[in-house]
């Protein structure tokens, strides 16, 4: 069995396991949005990255396809890392405005606003909805087709399907589906009202590691010393 670090604990993973599968297991929390538990890894989302590697020879990878390898040190909320899921969520917010899923992800991490022009798009091509009606229900009755800006999740030839029993496991499993509590017509881009969790805070500090205590300072396990930027010490 492989041994491995990850946000500095020492583990000894199962054989085949993947980065995501062990960090679930020790409770550490990494977004996900195109992965179920039930269906196949896709990793199409991105959300789930962690950065892996030591020093300057570090990349991030989806960790839900990321299998776990003798010697591999993981950091699962890296400053590298936040900034790379906010990015992707301000992506995802801006294409489906709409989706509570999406929303809450959002209010998770603290996005406030979107930099990129909003598409209200009802999709994300999360692939979700393809793998459970093939995984699950048997049918393969949606895929993908074309590429690029035409691309789409179908019926074959865009006709009525002979093997879609309208089992609804399409629409149960559709973050897009999932609409926010304004409809599908909301005011704002960003909601950012339903998600009340607290955020990792001290990562200016104390980069590898996350902190559900509250505003850096407010919570009173960390508190600044001397006129350095960045120094604390714990109480």
């Amino acid at each position: 069995m492989p041994n491995i670090r990850i946000d500095g604990i020492d583990f000894e993973a199962e054989e085949g396991w993947t980065v995501l599968e062990v960090a679930r297991f020790l409770g550490l929390e990494i977004p996900t949005l195109c992965y179920d538990e039930g269906l196949s890894a896709w990793g199409g989302c991105r959300l789930c990255v962690v950065e892996i590697g030591e020093g300057e020879n570090t990349k991030l990878v989806t960790s839900c396809t990321y299998p776990v390898e003798e010697g591999l040190n993981i950091r699962t909320a890296s400053q590298r890392v936040v900034q790379a899921r906010k990015v992707l969520i301000e992506l995802l917010i801006a294409s489906c405005p709409t989706s509570k899923v999406i929303q809450d992800l959002a209010a998770k991490l603290g996005i406030e606003r979107t930099r990129f022009k909003p598409d209200w798009e009802d999709c994300v091509y999360c692939g979700l909805c393809v793998r459970i009606c093939e995984e699950q229900m048997m049918a393969k009755a949606i895929g993908f087709a074309d590429r690029g800006g035409k691309l789409k999740i179908t019926t074959p030839f865009d006709k009525t399907s002979e093997v879609c029993r309208t089992c609804g496991a399409c629409m149960y499993i559709c973050p897009a589906c999932q609409l926010r509590c304004e409809g599908p017509e909301p005011a704002t881009v960003v909601c950012g009202r339903c998600y009340n969790a607290l955020q990792p805070t001290c990562l200016d500090h104390y980069e590898d590691y996350k902190c559900y205590m509250g505003l850096t300072g407010d919570c009173g396990t960390c508190v600044k010393e001397g006129p350095e930027k960045g120094r604390q010490r714990k109480r």
